[in-house]
This record gives structure tokens, C-alpha cells and sequence, in this order.
């Protein structure tokens, strides 16, 4: 008789950013999914533009899965570090999937979409952390230094939402 193994899914990390963002937010969402491909975990984004194009390529650069929650309906508008593209066409709706599809969040700057995302995130009980310049100054969010303590803090708190 074949015995079956069960196979552990891989821990899901949101990375929530603007679409139109800086150079150095870019530069921090790129090294960021670097560090959290390294540490075997499925990236989960907007998939558009800015901190999500700069975050599906690094994690996909480093041999890492990115799932992008498109709002649109058409998942050829994904940006093309897009490993599985999700196209909703719920619009900016979507921004719900975008964290009820994680385990934990991070935020690299950002604007309004991301703001919502944040405040979805926490009432579902799901850690967000910041990194960079967090568009939600003052709401108690803990501050990440760099990308690698960022992707470090993200694995934990998914572990300990998952019961890990």
C-alpha cells in the first residue's frame, strides 16, 4: 500500500506598496522579495506596478512564486515577474484577497490602496510591519529596518498565525 504525505503549503507573505513609488521603495521591495524567496515563502501582491513589479522581481529572480491579485480581468495586465496571475476584476476590491490571501504583511510605502490594505489586514488579525517611509505614521505599526528583517519578522508572524 502507498502511503500519502501530507505536504506542508508554503507560508504566505503580502508585500503592499504603491504603485507609483520611489526608487528606494523599489529598491527596498526588490531586495525584500529576495530575502522572503530565500526563506521558501510565496509572495502574494497587487501585481501591478512600483513596490509589487520591484517585489515579484526579486522573489522571482531568486527562484521564489508570486502570486499577484490583479484588479482587473484581464491576467495578461499582470506586471511580468508575475509567476500566477489572479485577475479579479473587482477593482480596487480586490485589495481584501490581496491580505486575506497571507499570513502576515509588509508595507513598503505606499498610498490610499495600501492604507486600505493595511486596515484590512489588521482587522483580520493578520501582523503588519513597515519598511521604508509607511504611509501609516502613528498607527503603532512596528518599523522593519532593512529587507532581511523584514522578511525574517513577516516568516515569523506567519508561523505564529498559522500555529506553526
Amino acid at each position: 500500500m502507498t502511503s500519502v504525505r501530507k505536504v506542508e503549503p508554503p507560508f504566505r507573505i503580502a508585500v503592499v506598496g504603491g504603485a507609483q513609488a520611489s526608487k528606494v521603495e523599489c529598491e527596498l521591495a526588490q531586495e525584500l522579495g529576495r530575502q522572503l524567496a530565500g526563506l521558501g515563502t510565496l509572495v502574494v501582491c497587487g501585481g501591478g506596478g512600483g513596490v509589487m513589479k520591484a517585489v515579484a522581481q526579486g522573489a522571482t529572480e531568486a527562484g521564489g512564486l508570486v502570486i499577484g491579485i490583479l484588479p482587473g480581468s484581464d491576467p495578461k495586465s499582470a506586471n511580468p515577474w508575475i509567476g500566477i496571475p489572479l485577475a479579479t476584476g473587482m477593482g480596487e476590491a480586490r485589495n481584501a484577497l490581496v491580505v486575506q490571501g497571507a499570513e502576515a504583511v509588509i508595507s513598503v510605502g505606499g498610498e490610499w490602496g495600501t492604507l486600505s490594505e493595511i486596515a484590512l489586514a489588521s482587522k483580520i488579525g493578520l501582523s503588519v510591519g513597515t519598511l521604508g517611509n509607511p504611509p501609516a505614521k502613528g498607527l503603532g505599526l512596528p518599523v522593519l529596518e532593512n529587507p532581511v528583517e523584514a522578511a525574517r519578522w513577516a516568516l515569523e508572524r506567519a508561523q505564529a498565525f498559522r500555529g506553526s
